[in-house]
């Protein structure tokens, strides 16, 4: 048996790497589980061929769709876990989000907190992960006890002429909230160098708001945290009776290895965290860990996304472009009864990164290039919401590798917000006719492989029939393991979900420190 911990973090991610955070400063003996390693720095970082044609990051993971084929997932296993090749786009749940909403396909059912009870973590997570904003330009957005930590990102010229144009026509354009070390009064000393190679991509000099940076790396010098990368958790393991995790099995360099712990949290991300509690199954626990409810794994969520590129006869020379959003549709409208989601901008397109793409779909003339393509291209991001629906799920099989059940939702609402977009493009000169799909920014043609944004999985609530977790993401039918990723949320909203991974991390965290107190 292998050396005994206050606590044992199983991942490094947006839940997970927070929460050490938040506990490291109590002096208790933290283990940090990384299934990956740390992402090696070079220029490569900065590549869109070995980035997006090459795939050189993602891991080669094999799961399995509904019908038993395999895919290779889009999942990033390093040290900060998804965020390290996120965009940094850091958005709150819209206060309405955390109750019922009723949408084309369905409900999106209620969270038993509310935006209030999250408010003062979303606070704390904006400040430790350095959220660039303006308050109250969204008219979606919820109130806010403290203004954003840093001012937002501005427009560069073309950006600014789109989102002073949609002002115009009457639309409510706003800063992009965005977690990056930027100082833009003073540049010389501003960690990010505000590049193109943001969005998708691991950032060079360590600049984006991540994990690993932000949460992680200040922890490694500090004497009761301890860190082991390339250590996959295959199972846990309980006492007789099921209600308490006694250990950790864990395969790192060839072998297997046991860890203890009084305290034991799982945020390995929706589907993987969903994998370790159902292949931790055992005499008491026969359908896996916490599963009596036959939720675990359950309600997979990933949005309902479009990624865009629109084209306009003037060039657009932008650098960081991820510096818009627009949230008018994200509720129902007068001519809509249904709501249709989230508007942003996405990294610009590059000549390299577009090399997977038909010819017919990126030469709309014969004499553009490739690189003609790119420098006119604007590049929109379209999240509608993903329904939890019970049938979307997660499974395993008996050599313990990931099934993964996925139909889409809202697909009615995704279109409209679709049509929407093409609206607002005959307004600020590009024709609803040049747009096309961006399929090499994410697998379109496998849309379940793209689990960037994968939540659900352990659903939080006060019935244990119809939730895996309580109000502090602790499972029901075990006192001490805890979920803290993605897999806790009850919905997704339409808006990215790792600022709320981040502030429960920190909610849960301070409930742990008051526990072990």
């Amino acid at each position: 048996m292998g050396e005994h911990y206050d606590v044992i973090i199983v991942g490094t991610g947006a839940g997970g790497g927070t929460l050490a955070h938040t506990l490291a400063p109590s002096g208790k003996r933290i283990l940090l589980l990384e299934r990956g390693n740390f992402l090696p720095r070079g220029m490569d970082n900065w590549d869109p061929k070995t980035v997006f044609v090459d795939g050189r990051y993602i891991s080669r993971d094999r799961w399995f769709d509904r019908d038993g084929k395999p895919f290779q997932p889009q999942v990033h296993y390093f040290v900060g876990g998804a965020t390290k090749l996120y965009g940094a786009a850091l958005y709150r749940l819209r206060p309405q989000d955390f109750g019922e909403i009723k949408h084309a396909s369905g409900i999106s059912p209620a969270w038993p907190l509310s935006y209030d009870d999250f408010e003062p973590w979303y606070s704390k997570a904006e400040r430790l992960y350095q959220v660039h904003g303006n308050g109250g330009e969204d008219p979606t957005e919820g109130h806010r006890s403290e203004p954003y930590p840093w001012p937002a990102v501005s427009h560069e010229p073309r950006i600014q002429q789109i989102s002073d144009d949609l002002a115009k026509c009457g639309y409510h354009p706003f800063h992009a909230p965005c977690g990056i070390m930027l100082n833009e009064a003073d540049r010389p000393r501003s960690t990010c160098v505000r590049c193109t190679w943001c969005d998708g991509y691991p950032c060079l000099v360590h600049a984006k708001g991540d994990a690993e940076v932000i949460a992680v790396r200040p922890l490694l010098d500090q004497p009761n945290v301890t860190l082991l990368v390339n250590a996959e958790v295959e199972r846990l393991q309980t006492d007789p009776a099921g209600r308490a995790v006694t250990s950790v099995v864990v395969s790192r360099g060839g072998s297997q290895e046991v860890y203890e712990a009084d305290i034991v949290v799982v945020a390995a991300g929706a589907a993987n965290s969903a994998k370790i509690l159902l292949n931790s199954a055992n005499d008491a626990h026969p359908h896996g860990l916490a599963n009596g409810s036959d939720q675990v794994g359950r309600n997979y969520t990933f949005h309902n996304c479009k990624a865009i590129v629109a084209l306009s006869k003037e060039k657009n020379d932008t650098v960081f472009q991820k510096t818009l959003g627009i949230n008018d549709f994200y509720f129902a409208t007068k001519d809509c009864q249904w709501p249709m989601g989230c508007i942003q901008m996405i990294g610009k397109s590059n000549a390299e990164a577009m090399r997977g793409e038909q010819p017919e779909k990126t030469m709309f003339a014969p004499n553009w290039t490739l690189s003609d393509v790119a420098e006119h291209a604007v590049d929109f991001w379209l999240t509608t919401e993903d329904l939890p629906v019970p049938e979307n799920r997660v499974t395993t099989d008996k050599d313990g590798n990931v099934h993964l059940a996925y139909t889409s939702t809202n697909d009615e609402e995704a279109d409209r917000l679709y049509a929407e977009l093409k609206k607002i493009l005959n307004h600020v000169g590009m024709a609803a006719h040049h747009v096309l799909r961006k399929n090499f920014y994410m697998s379109m043609d496998v849309p379940v492989a793209g689990v960037a944004h994968q939540a659900g999985t352990c659903r939080f609530g006060s019935d244990p029939a119809t939730s895996v977790l309580d109000a502090n993401c602790k499972a029901h039918e075990l006192d001490n393991l805890y979920v803290v990723d993605t897999s806790f949320f009850p919905s997704i909203g339409a808006v990215n979900p790792a600022l709320t991974a981040m502030a429960n991390a920190i909610r849960v965290g301070e409930h742990l420190l008051s526990r072990m107190a």
